[in-house]
């Protein structure tokens, strides 16, 4: 939560109503944002991980994080276009699942964040696709900022105060 003494809502007007953020008074930084999503998958999953018949999962995903985090505008209605000066996804296997890792940055009037979302969620759904043959109870879970960087309301670490 912003340490703000009076948050609020910046997507709704004084009436109520859906809007986009004017954001053509703030001033250019950059700014960055990391955030993360985790796959479960099952032990027979993770040993099929190599030989998946479709390609190798993890670097579509990738591939498919980085091409969400430049296409959020699209699916998040209120948010800005905005040109992307870095994207990158990575992903490590773990014994029960797949960490995923997306970090994206730019220099303008407003952040990330939804980027990082984006991408971190959309790699995560693209392991589900590649690997749901094999099996049905996979489970995405912890999608979440990380950090942020640049901006009016500072930075932020998870599990920071």
């Amino acid at each position: 939560m912003s340490e703000s003494s009076d948050p609020q809502l910046s997507h709704f007007d004084a009436a109520g109503r859906a809007r986009m953020v004017d954001v053509s008074e703030k001033s250019t930084t950059r700014r960055q944002a990391t955030a993360s999503a985790f796959v479960q998958l099952s032990a027979e999953v993770l040993a099929a991980l190599p030989a998946n018949p479709k390609g190798n999962p993890l670097e579509v995903a990738r591939y498919a994080g980085i091409q969400a985090a430049k296409q959020t505008s699209a699916l998040i209605p209120m948010c800005h276009p905005l040109p992307l000066t870095f994207a990158d996804v990575t992903t490590e296997i773990t014994t029960t699942g797949v960490e995923i890792q997306a970090t994206v940055a730019t220099s303008g009037p407003t952040g990330v964040e939804m980027e990082a979302l984006t991408a971190a969620s959309v790699a995560a759904l693209t392991i589900y696709d590649m690997t749901k043959a094999l099996d049905k109870s996979i489970v995405i879970r912890n999608i979440q900022l990380e950090s942020k960087s640049g901006g009016k309301s500072g930075d932020y670490r998870r599990g920071q105060l």
